[in-house]
């Protein structure tokens, strides 16, 4: 598979991590990209930088902010499902590709594992913030303050994970829609990282009300054919509301399951 990697010039976890790709012995020949802007501002970067045509996917290597200062490693598709206050468009989200993050989450936790990081929580966020971009791509971050953005040995892990591009396959998986929960969406980590099934955008709860554009921009910004919707039901609000998504989801036309019928 043809990726690439970008990052923003100013930003300390993009640094670290190209920094640790380089010592570690990065192929040559796998753009990367130091971005002007921060990546959540760097919209449709294609347009800009030569070096990303005909690439099949795009790591946005990047930092992690949490007001409550969590500790993670963690991967997400790029999108807005309502306003627009860090990038992007207002309603819109980017491509990405439920395989291939499907496959990072697993190296990422794999890495962690072998590495044995202490005191980092590595975690599936929903889709969320910019930039938009026509290739398909996720962010892969390193939470949440200076301290870990500098952390060597947290950069290292993730450039390895990134590596681990560069042998990519992808099994026989369900490629799927979350919704329901909260930001860092553990409901679906599990999923992602122990079942056949390949999580691609995820409408958190704080998101909803649920409506039919939102289900056609997870849809049609998945490259893989969406075969279901896993709902984490008791993330999704009030009894009344639920049946109201159950309602737009078989309308729209995708068959859809709870979480808490997949065995993890």
């Amino acid at each position: 598979m043809r990726f690439a990697i970008a990052y923003g010039k100013d930003d300390p976890a993009g640094k670290n991590i190209i920094e640790q790709l380089n010592s570690i012995g990065f192929l040559p020949q796998t753009p990367i990209i130091k971005l002007k802007k921060h990546p959540i501002y760097s919209e449709f970067p294609e347009k800009k930088y030569s070096q990303l045509k005909n690439i099949d996917f795009l790591v946005f290597a990047s930092t992690h902010r949490s007001k409550a200062g969590k500790h993670s490693l963690s991967l997400h598709a790029p999108g807005n499902w309502r306003g627009a206050d860090l990038g992007g468009e207002p309603g819109k989200v980017g491509k990405t590709s439920a395989f291939v993050l499907k496959y990072l989450f697993q190296q990422l936790n794999k890495i962690s594992e072998a590495e044995s990081i202490k005191n980092y929580e590595v975690t599936l966020e929903v889709t969320h913030h910019g930039p938009l971009t026509d290739i398909p791509c996720c962010f892969i971050e390193i939470g949440s303050s200076e301290e870990q953005w500098k952390d060597k040995e947290a950069g290292k892990i993730i450039a390895k994970t990134i590596l681990s591009l560069q042998n990519y396959k992808f099994g026989e998986w369900i490629p799927a829609i979350g919704l329901g929960g909260p930001h860092y969406a553990p409901v679906f980590s599990k999923i992602q990282l122990n079942t056949n099934y390949a999580v691609s955008h995820i409408i958190p709860e704080y998101a909803l009300p649920l409506t039919t554009s939102m289900l056609e921009q997870a849809e049609q910004k998945t490259v893989e054919h969406v075969k279901e919707v896993l709902v984490d039901w008791k993330g999704c609000g009030k009894s009344e509301e639920r049946e109201t998504y159950l309602a737009i989801i078989k309308n729209f036309g995708i068959p859809y399951k709870r979480t808490s019928e997949v065995e993890k």
